[in-house]
């Protein structure tokens, strides 16, 4: 049952089973598994890139029904090797890579199909796993709606400008003046990654402060506080987008059909002010994918609220006795 009349999540419980897998490349992703060891297998995708997972998000799921696997993906976490680590080398950080990663895990755990449920970036990682091995899958949770489009990380880094006018020229000032009119992910990518540590410092700083300025229904985060975890995040964030997420543009809503092919079900659940909405993302990708329910909560962006977590647990009891 959830933990109150107010808090619509299950309790707060701790693993049962932890460990950390090598996926080659020199990588090791830090996994746990909690809930029931006999329940619905379901596998948790943080978002980010570069965010962790937290143990909160497992509360999202009845563990008397759900096997929960949670794991870091590469660079962030308590995975190996850490973003923010001098030297470190992202190049083998690729979305091919990431599929492959929710594949190994899979695998090491004996784990023929489970629901995919994932937020933000995670809901990206999800959509594409899931495209990708659709047999894998009975069920799809998903919120915060992206799809990994160049649309909408331009949105993100220019388009929204216009609304936050002020926040984005201090974001936009940071990068040197001729790279101000290009790429800024991979602008602030280059700096994240220079020689001064003072650099690297003021980059990770401007790029979290970014970050908050775009979710205004959210208090700034805390987790920027930490200097080893913004290094670790802006640097993914930017390795990330200013790849492409390594999709062609619109390749996630195009083979959307796949899932409703392979009778995959999903629930699709978005804050109506989340300024991802100006591009229509969770209505292209709903209509596209038949057999997927939009959900809308009102007065919540891209952050989760009370009446947002209400329907997350609404989604996951929905499907927990899916084996």
């Amino acid at each position: 049952m959830p933990a109150s009349t107010s808090d619509p999540r299950y309790p707060a419980i701790d693993p049962y089973a932890t460990g950390m897998l090598d996926v080659g490349d020199g990588n090791a992703l830090s996994w746990e598994s909690s809930g029931n060891p006999d329940g619905a297998p379901v596998v948790v995708l943080h978002g980010g890139p570069g965010s962790g997972s937290t143990p909160g998000t497992r509360r999202y799921f009845d563990p008397d029904y759900y096997r929960i696997v949670q794991f870091d993906q590469r660079n962030c976490g308590r995975s190996t090797p850490h973003a923010s680590e001098p030297g470190i080398d992202l190049s083998r950080t690729t979305m091919d890579a990431m599929v492959a990663d929710i594949e190994r895990l899979r695998l090491h755990l004996g784990i023929d199909r489970w629901l995919v449920f994932g937020a933000s970036w995670g809901s990206v990682l999800g959509l594409t796993y899931a495209e990708r091995h659709p047999g894998r899958v009975t069920a799809m949770v998903l919120f915060a709606i992206a799809t990994g489009r160049r649309a909408e990380t331009d949105l993100l880094t220019r388009g929204l400008g216009a609304f936050f006018p002020a926040a984005w020229e201090r974001y936009r000032a940071v990068v040197p003046a001729d790279d101000r009119d290009g790429d800024l992910a991979a602008a602030y990518n280059r700096l994240l990654f220079d020689a001064d540590p003072a650099v690297r410092d003021a980059a990770a700083r401007a790029w979290c402060a970014w970050e908050d300025a775009i979710v205004p229904t959210a208090s700034p985060s805390a987790r920027y506080d930490d200097p080893r975890f913004r290094l670790a995040f802006a640097r993914l964030v930017t390795h990330v987008w200013m790849h492409g997420s390594w999709l062609e543009e619109g390749e996630v809503i195009a083979n959307a059909g796949r899932l409703a092919e392979a009778g995959i079900p999903g629930v699709l659940i978005e804050g109506s002010l989340d300024v991802g909405n100006l591009l229509g993302t969770p209505w292209l990708l709903q209509a596209a994918w038949p057999g997927s329910d939009l959900i809308l909560i009102d007065d919540a962006g891209h952050n989760t609220t009370d009446a947002m977590a209400e329907a997350i647990v609404a989604a996951t009891d929905r499907f927990r006795t899916l084996a």
